[in-house]
């Protein structure tokens, strides 16, 4: 595991590049929103999910209205993302509990948010961050990856990750890590062909040397 003071240079490194205001990839104007977005989210980018909750949105202003809807026509309406049937299902049947046991309103525990279909740690982490404020420490495919290669973590499995991340960063950071290392992921770390030429935080990477 890389050291403490590595950690503070990597993420002095992140800061400068990237700043630190907080922000989110996916438009969203609630909870409610941001909640189904980040379902619809899963396995699909961003940027289409964006597209599709456009117009989704004012057919399903709200959890009242999302728990009645048909099934077939919700996945009509987001057909054209991955596993579009099984997040239809899921939208349905979270939707129903937010309706009969919190109101029509999003909770904001990690035990609550998880109880609901279709929402992970992940999904629970970013409703918890970016809505409620909490510090918490998202784990997806590009923080999974990178956070290994830069030796934060020896861990695979993304709740050990997401654990190993709360020890080393900084509260102020948890939030930030995540939205830093997606952006670093997209532009320069990539999966397939990583710009390591282009790379600001190289003398780091376990795997370039």
């Amino acid at each position: 595991m890389i050291n403490d003071c590595h950690v503070n240079e990597i993420l002095e490194l992140l800061d400068k590049q990237y700043g630190t205001e907080l922000y989110c990839f996916l438009e969203y104007k609630n909870a409610y929103e941001l909640l189904v977005a980040t379902i619809l989210a899963a396995q699909c980018t961003d940027a289409r999910v964006n597209v599709v909750t456009k117009h989704l949105f004012p057919h399903y202003p709200d959890a009242f209205a999302l728990a009645k809807a048909d099934v077939g026509e919700l996945e009509e309406e987001i057909h054209e993302l991955g596993f579009f049937r099984a997040k239809a299902r899921n939208l349905i049947a979270m939707a129903r509990i937010l309706v009969e046991k919190h109101n029509g309103e999003v909770p904001g525990t990690l035990e609550e948010l998880t109880e609901l279909p279709g929402v992970g740690r992940k999904t629970a982490n970013v409703i918890r961050g970016n809505v409620y404020h909490v510090p918490s420490v998202v784990v997806d495919t590009h923080v999974k990856r990178i956070t290994k290669r830069l030796g934060l973590t020896e861990n695979t499995e993304p709740e050990k990750i997401e654990y190993d991340l709360m020890r080393v960063l900084p509260e102020d950071h948890w939030i930030l890590w995540n939205l830093h290392i997606i952006t670093f992921g997209r532009t320069i770390c990539t999966a397939q062909r990583p710009k390591c030429s282009e790379c600001f935080l190289s003398q780091y990477c376990q795997e370039s040397h």
